[in-house]
């Protein structure tokens, strides 16, 4: 780009990237407007908007979860009262909006649980008894399960808050651990505070965890194809396969239900990859009753192809009994 057009650009009305006020949203949001700056050359102004999952001080569990952190977000965007919005991924609901679209989803972070503990302790050496915090049904379910099979007795307490008020929770002694998302903790500069990381053979992360989602008006075909240059095809092929899970499933953000899509162990990035392991969970909360399977399939080459993969675990999982433990019918 030449100074000339550099100069030109920098004097284009700000874009206005929309985001939740909190200090991850704002965080995350501040990262991808860095991003958009340096493609652009445009300056980019984060425009704070409070959803009903902000204001709310009831569980997810009981709010639905589903879009409770998006809705105001999609509204700002169809009134033009912002350019684009950056989302949790994690919090979208698996019906896009025909009027918006899905312009990128960068490269996903870490999409493991943490445990942050006291005392550094981690999860085999929790004491008996140990209180563990969390809003998410989901890692209620798998935590129980856990404990139950390794004869550990935890009691997992729901919570809501934002990173400082979950760890105060520690902090203050009121309980023994939270578990987190290592995304955002690695994204607000605390993944130092983590005592243990989860595997994922331990507690499956929520569908679409530790990717974010850049969503903008599917008639701003212009910004569409700039926001697109950010997008990472192995990203968005394995959330894709991870929510078509969850809706073929017809379950929730809130809903007791892990998925990961990934490279099968011992692969790379410097290496051709051929295959695309999936692998979800659904659970009752109290960990008595899991439905755990995984499937292997070829990388995914098309939206198509990734939906496929997700609604023939979620097939394999309601046959062996999934639907009864989300509490619903799945159909």
């Amino acid at each position: 780009m030449t100074d000339r057009a550099q100069s030109t650009r920098s004097t284009e009305r700000a874009l206005r990237l929309g985001t939740r006020r909190s200090k991850l949203a704002m965080a995350q949001s501040g990262q991808v407007a860095e991003a958009v700056r340096k493609l652009t050359g445009r300056p980019v102004e984060l425009v704070e908007i409070t959803t009903y999952g902000d204001t709310s001080r009831e569980h997810l569990a009981q709010i639905g979860g589903t879009g409770v952190f998006v809705t105001a977000l999609r509204d700002a965007l169809l009134d033009e009262q912002v350019d684009f919005a950056v989302h949790s991924l994690k919090d979208l609901p698996t019906a896009q909006p025909h009027d918006l679209v899905l312009a990128a989803i960068p490269r996903r972070e870490d999409p493991r649980d943490v445990l942050v503990a006291r005392g550094g302790l981690t999860l085999d050496r929790l004491p008996d008894g140990a209180r563990v915090g969390t809003g998410s049904p989901r890692r209620m379910a798998q935590l129980n399960a856990y404990a139950r099979s390794h004869g550990l007795r935890i009691e997992t307490v729901p919570i809501r808050g934002n990173v400082d008020t979950r760890i105060g929770y520690v902090r203050s002694g009121e309980l023994d651990a939270v578990v987190l998302a290592a995304a955002g903790l690695n994204r607000i500069g605390r993944i130092d505070e983590v005592t243990d990381f989860l595997p994922a053979d331990t507690v499956l992360p929520a569908p679409g965890q530790g990717a974010l989602a850049i969503e903008c008006r599917a008639s701003d075909t212009g910004l569409t194809a700039v926001l697109a240059q950010l997008d990472d095809e192995h990203t968005r092929a394995a959330v894709t396969a991870e929510r078509s899970l969850l809706a073929a499933l017809e379950a929730g953000c809130s809903a007791p239900v892990g998925a990961l899509a990934d490279l099968p162990a011992g692969s790379g990035e410097e290496q051709d990859v051929h295959e695309m392991r999936l692998r979800g969970v659904v659970g009752t909360t109290d960990g008595s009753t899991l439905v755990q399977l995984s499937t292997t399939g070829p990388v995914p080459t098309s939206h198509d192809d990734a939906v496929a993969l997700g609604r023939e675990l979620a097939s394999e999982m309601l046959a062996k009994g999934a639907a009864g433990l989300m509490g619903e019918r799945a159909l």
